[in-house]
């Protein structure tokens, strides 16, 4: 039986959540995943759109709801895994090689990244799971560094359904008004972002601010 799914009327039907309703509607659960792990690998693809909308087509009856948590966190899971393996092939030689060759950078800062990635690694890749573009983002550290990969499978498995849960029962109990859940998702994601381009800015004005003064005491 095919169940034509209705989506938000301010968003286009040829925008992510067409494209979402569209892979839903054709493939049911596997196309959540698909989609949940391109949004892994291509952070622009927001999962505060695709989670809710499939939450909604659960419960339409498109899907079941355990497929709905089942193949999303799957595909988190895919898509977490490649951008590991992407940090475990370039490696630590490799990172080091090209960050001696950036400007604005020393090398003991990378050697400081590494020291607190040890410390905090677990900590971090299962709570980055739950905050927009991070969660892609550590998949690559955690890969440089060889997390143990069983590890690093748990621990984003458990993160990454505890985040779609939240999501996709959001869009299961909003019914037609999933859209609500990306409006403010996306003002986390915005926040997160803007925090995280502020503290670039005053790292780089640090950075060059201390080259000053040393070519002034030369």
């Amino acid at each position: 039986m095919h169940l034509a799914l209705p989506i938000a009327a301010e968003e286009p039907k040829g925008g992510i959540a067409g494209w979402a309703t569209g892979l839903v509607e054709t493939f049911g659960g596997p196309g959540a995943g698909f989609a949940i792990a391109l949004e892994n690998l291509f952070p622009p693809l927001p999962s505060e759109i695709i989670l809710p909308l499939t939450g909604f087509a659960a419960s339409q009856g498109v899907l079941s709801l355990a497929s709905a948590l089942f193949w999303t966190t799957l595909g988190s899971v895919v898509g977490a895994v490649a951008l590991y393996t992407i940090g475990a092939v370039f490696g630590r030689e490799r990172m080091h090689a090209l960050w001696a060759k950036l400007p604005l950078v020393k090398a003991s800062d990378l050697v400081r990244t590494e020291e607190w990635f040890a410390r905090h690694g677990t900590k971090a890749v299962l709570l980055g799971r739950m905050v927009p573009v991070f969660r892609s983002l550590i998949s690559v550290p955690a890969g440089v560094e060889r997390m143990p990969l069983p590890l690093f499978i748990g621990l984003t498995t458990a993160g990454s359904l505890v985040w779609n849960t939240l999501l996709v029962m959001a869009g299961y109990w909003l019914g037609d008004r999933w859209d609500v859940v990306g409006t403010y998702v996306g003002l986390v994601s915005k926040i997160v972002l803007g925090a995280a381009l502020l503290a670039a800015v005053w790292w780089i004005a640090k950075r060059v601010r201390g080259r000053k003064e040393s070519r002034r005491g030369e």
